[in-house]
């Protein structure tokens, strides 16, 4: 059965901005029909050598029923001094320790990322049996705690579905995947559709994330570049440019039986647009 929920980061700007703490987001996500949570920590919201916050949410999280999903952090293994690459491994390991206090059973840990004009084949080349290595030992320490790691398609270097592939097949750990998050390909200029169809055989855990994209450049605010030089903005969960009705579709004849968290990361407010998505990614599901 596929549980819809919400990341933690889609509500990082009212976190941020002091009109909600976590536990107020853990009884948002709960009152919206949410069934748990993916903890991203990122501003105000740090869990690494906070043991009793750790624990508050834990207690929380089992008084309201609330499942916590994933411990989703940011790593950069893309790095020319090893001495640099041993001191992230061992960081992402303290990271691992959270998530086993936090009795999640998925994390995911980014392999790493360069701007957009230095995201080559050759770069990922250079890159992969660095980032390999790092990723099977993590994975090794991970396993002693019933976890499974994952690679996220996020940061340009490592974005496009089949690089995710070749990092997953060489890693060759059955506790190692990818989180898919469908929106994520258009950054490398790729279709979402074919994307997910080619990573959903990998896939640990599911990112749905929506944008609005534009192949010239836009007047509005708030748009990035993609790798080929394409325009995107965040957008509310099914209300964007991304063929999400058709993922839906492949989601459910994949056989994918897991969490699927809602990423917002739009201009409006995350309190009103975060209600909005969790209806329209409900809608989805028994539409299609």
């Amino acid at each position: 059965m596929i549980k819809i929920g919400l990341s933690s980061y889609s509500m990082s700007r009212a976190i941020n901005d002091g009109r909600m703490d976590v536990f107020q987001v853990m009884d948002y996500i709960v009152e919206n029909g949410g069934k748990h949570m993916e903890i991203v920590p990122c501003g105000k919201l740090i869990l690494n050598g906070n043991n009793e916050l750790i624990d508050q949410i834990v207690a929380h999280a089992k008084k309201i029923g609330l499942e916590l999903s994933s411990y989703t952090i940011g790593a950069n293994f893309a790095l020319e001094n090893p001495e640099d690459v041993r001191k992230e491994i061992d960081r992402v390991k303290t990271e691992i320790d959270v998530a086993a206090r936090l009795g999640v059973k998925r994390m995911r840990h980014d392999a790493g990322w360069l701007p957009a004009d230095q995201a080559s084949y050759a770069n990922f080349e250079k890159h992969l049996p660095t980032v390999v290595a790092a990723f099977q030992e993590l994975a090794d320490y991970a396993k002693t705690f019933g976890i499974v790691t994952s690679l996220e398609n996020h940061g340009y270097l490592f974005q496009g579905s089949e690089r995710v592939q070749r990092v997953v097949l060489a890693v060759n750990r059955e506790n190692f995947r990818t989180t898919l998050d469908v929106g994520n390909f258009l950054c490398a200029d790729e279709d979402p559709v074919i994307a997910a169809m080619n990573n959903l055989p990998f896939a640990s855990f599911i990112h749905f994330k929506d944008f609005y994209v534009r192949k010239n450049p836009p007047t509005g605010e708030g748009y990035f570049g993609s790798l080929h030089g394409r325009f995107l903005r965040g957008a509310v969960t099914g209300e964007g440019d991304v063929d999400l009705p058709a993922i839906v579709k492949l989601i459910k004849n994949s056989g994918y039986d897991g969490f699927l968290s809602i990423e917002y990361e739009g201009a409006e407010d995350c309190v009103t647009a975060c209600v909005r998505a969790l209806k329209n990614v409900y809608a989805l599901f028994e539409q299609n």
